[in-house]
């Protein structure tokens, strides 16, 4: 079978279904659902995907708003599965452009359908809730959904398109110091400040920042501050992200910040409660391979790579990406310098730009499949490089 007939088949019918794309795209933006919560956005996909042939199975995982399409026609070769997520942000809506992801990872599964039944391999489109802290894709991990999967793939929209950018390890922290009350200004030195104690604990924070490695983070929020001022705070609650590449550093750090609140417990009399919360992802290990397959084809689409600048984020595809090969790359739909998670890149993610990011999105992850199941050897190629770089070194 010959690879650029095919591709070229495969892209003409992403270009035919491209209205039916961006019509899902906005009706997914139009009705933001926060993670676990997707009923709508899940609803529309399979409806989609059950249309285009493909079979569905939903509730995976223990969760209603996850599901697992695989086309019928199977043959030897690797299991290729695109990834959609479709939760939004609490109050900014789709500010970080699931919207498009979905639409992204649903263009490449019917894109090749129609041409399935005279292609190796298995097709998947997997449906994955609540990338926004509830760790969808590990849930789905865990429920053995990832042992049929050979290679997963899905591509974020941002203000730059970058092809080979991993991610950085996450740990969600809750600290909640208890004190005593008392009246604020008739007897203070009957209380214990429990507010005292996480503002010590961001001061302490922040006099470590000097001494931790470049690119890694640990930012939080106050969540809870006290009733009113004339109590002294019995109660008073943060939540910090604590990021780095590196798994094991991000530990270290874990136990930094942990030492923090205790030496603010310390000084304040105020009881500590630490706890580690849901929101626990690994880093992202990209496949070069695959990385430079998506390169070559979103090259040819006409989008240009950028080098990457600035921060990372973090994501569950990490803790994909170190149970099989993956890739997360990144295509632009923004004005450069578009922050991501913010009333401007909600915009952006119902744009003209976002709509032509998705429809290339989805060309190329349909043409990387391609290559997986057409050119001799690649699969093992990167196969071999997953085995090496990721098994072999522990992530």
């Amino acid at each position: 079978m010959d690879l650029a007939q095919v591709k070229g088949a495969v892209w003409k019918r992403i270009d035919e279904i491209a209205d039916e794309l961006w019509e899902i795209a906005l009706k997914i933006h139009e009705n933001p659902e926060v993670g676990f919560e997707e009923h709508k956005a899940a609803a529309w996909l399979t409806e989609a995907l059950e249309k285009g042939g493909f079979r569905v199975e939903r509730g995976v995982g223990g969760m209603d708003t996850a599901f697992v399409a695989t086309h019928p026609a199977q043959a030897e070769g690797p299991a290729v599965a695109f990834l959609a997520e479709y939760d939004a942000l609490p109050e900014l809506g789709h500010a970080c452009g699931h919207n498009i992801i979905a639409t992204i990872a649903l263009g490449a599964g019917l894109g090749l359908s129609p041409f399935k039944e005279t292609l190796p391999g298995k097709l998947m489109v997997i449906g994955t809730p609540a990338e926004e802290g509830g760790g969808g894709k590990i849930k789905l991990i865990d429920a053995g959904v990832f042992s049929d999967v050979d290679v997963a793939m899905m591509v974020h929209p941002a203000d730059r398109t970058l092809v080979e950018r991993g991610s950085l390890s996450i740990t969600e922290v809750k600290i909640e110091f208890h004190g005593k009350p008392a009246h604020a200004s008739g007897s203070p030195e009957e209380g214990i400040n429990a507010l005292d104690a996480v503002i010590q604990t961001f001061v302490g924070l922040n006099a470590l920042r000097q001494h931790i490695r470049d690119g890694a983070r640990i930012h939080g929020i106050i969540t809870h501050g006290g009733t009113k001022p004339n109590i002294v705070p019995e109660y008073a609650a943060a939540l910090f992200y604590v990021r780095d590449i590196d798994d094991d550093y991000k530990e270290e750090l874990v136990e930094k910040l942990r030492k923090c609140a205790e030496g603010a417990a310390l000084a304040t009399g105020a009881k500590l409660t630490f706890t580690r919360v849901g929101h626990e992802y690994k880093s992202m290990r990209p496949n070069h391979h695959l990385a430079q397959s998506f390169r070559k084809n979103i090259e040819e689409l006409g989008f240009e790579i950028e080098p990457p600048k600035g921060g990372m984020g973090s994501t569950d595809m990490g803790d994909v990406s170190q149970v099989v090969p993956a890739i997360h790359p990144y295509i632009k739909i923004a004005p450069t310098g578009t922050p991501g998670h913010s009333h401007e890149f909600a915009a952006a993610a119902r744009s003209e730009e976002a709509r032509k990011g998705m429809i290339a999105a989805a060309k190329a992850l349909a043409a990387v499949a391609l290559e997986l199941w057409l050119v001799p050897g690649f699969y093992e190629e990167v196969r071999r490089e997953f085995e090496e770089v990721v098994l072999k070194k522990g992530g």
